[in-house]
């Protein structure tokens, strides 16, 4: 079994933001969650365990459910130090561990063919990490500012994570050195105890957010789809989905859209709740992902989906996005109802949905048309929805 371990529980001084930097929004999406996605899409990775500081234990676990990050076994309150808060994850991790896989949480840029890199060259050498050579010249400089020499740099290389190493040489490894040691990474415990590392090529876009500079430089690198590290081919591309459901309305049933019960004397007769806005959206993003359609996902010979909210639905669409690597760059959504007057609802709905896909008020839009009462809209006979969606490579 390979484990995941990724501490996120510094505060970020330096970035000089009102929360700790992890949870800060990187285009739209919090910096940690564009972490987790990364090992939530890669395949050789079984479970995650995320250390977070104490004050913020109950709004990761949240963050985790509202993103549909179903890898995420644990959330743990870390330490004082990162050592601390790396060996709070150790202590979670399931018995039966073989490989644990540290990563900052602060490195939102990571990618699965980067953990598995590492992964592989842990099976290979006992313990490898990512790590990039130095390139610019280095100079050895004394405290009065004047250069004593020029430093050999042929050998030197500029430490990153993942770093991935057997779960008990890392257990021995912390437990090994003395009271008073400290490592600001997994490689310095093992290096301490004679244990030898790899280092496996790295890339310059897994960069840590440590200053407010660098949110501008990961949004710029976020949103290029030229990067030399992107996933595969298919996840450099951004990718247009359509979607569409109609239901009959029928009385004795609630008529429920995006998630609201709306006032009116009948309802969308369907095995779930009927939510035809929410289910075009459901629709729109499995077709941009070529994951089929809602009714391959649900079936209505279903009993576990009678009844349920299409809310619930949409959320495991968007799981299976980010299992896929990608997230919702932005949906629109029109409703074609004769009536009722949906525009005091429009709000409601739009915080439902961006809460179910995990995104910004900005990233969905809502709107409504009648058909000048012709067709079976125009009738009031039914309600139907188009979705069109922009999913975007995390």
């Amino acid at each position: 079994m390979n484990m995941a371990i990724i501490p996120a529980g510094g505060v970020g001084q330096r970035m000089g933001l009102d929360m700790p930097k992890q949870y800060y929004g990187l285009l739209g999406v919090p910096i940690l969650v564009h972490t987790l996605r990364a090992f939530e899409a890669t395949s050789e990775i079984d479970g995650v365990i995320v250390v977070v500081p104490k004050d913020h234990l109950q709004a990761t676990e949240a963050l985790v459910a509202s993103y549909g990050l179903a890898k995420v076994e644990q959330v743990v309150v870390g330490g004082r130090l990162r050592q601390d808060s790396v060996a709070k994850g150790l202590a979670a991790l399931p018995g039966e561990t073989e490989f644990v896989v540290v990563h900052d949480g602060a490195r939102p840029l990571v990618t699965p063919e980067l953990i598995r890199r590492c992964l592989q060259g842990a099976r290979e050498k006992g313990a490898a990490m990512a790590a990039i050579a130095v390139k610019d010249t280095l100079k050895d400089v004394e405290a009065s500012g004047v250069i004593r020499a020029t430093v050999d740099r042929s050998t030197l290389w500029q430490a990153q994570t993942p770093q991935v190493m057997r779960a008990g040489i890392l257990r021995r490894a912390m437990a090994g050195v003395g009271q008073g040691f400290i490592g600001t990474d997994e490689a310095a415990f093992l290096e301490a105890i004679g244990e030898k590392m790899v280092v496996v090529e790295g890339s310059e876009r897994n960069i840590k957010i440590t200053r407010p500079e660098d949110l501008q430089i990961a949004a710029a690198l976020l949103g290029s789809d030229n990067g030399t590290d992107a996933m595969d081919n298919k996840n450099r591309r951004e990718r247009i989905g359509h979607g569409y459901d109609a239901h009959t309305l029928v009385a004795g049933r609630d008529l429920v859209l995006g998630g609201v019960i709306i006032d009116h004397e009948r309802g969308l007769l369907g095995h779930s709740d009927a939510d035809v806005l929410s289910h075009a959206l459901c629709d729109a993003i499995l077709g941009a992902l070529g994951l089929g359609d809602i009714g391959q996902h649900f079936p209505d010979s279903d009993p576990a989906y009678k009844g349920i909210s299409s809310l619930r639905l949409l959320e495991h669409v968007m799981a299976l996005a980010s299992k896929e690597g990608y997230q919702l760059g932005n949906g629109d959504v029109t409703v074609i109802a004769q009536r009722p007057k949906l525009s005091p609802y429009w709000l409601a709905m739009k915080e439902n949905l961006c809460r179910a896909c995990g995104v910004e008020g900005s990233q969905i839009n809502l709107k409504g048309t009648t058909t000048e009462k012709m067709g079976f809209a125009g009738r009031g006979e039914g309600i139907a929805a188009h979705a069109v969606v922009l999913m975007v490579a995390l």
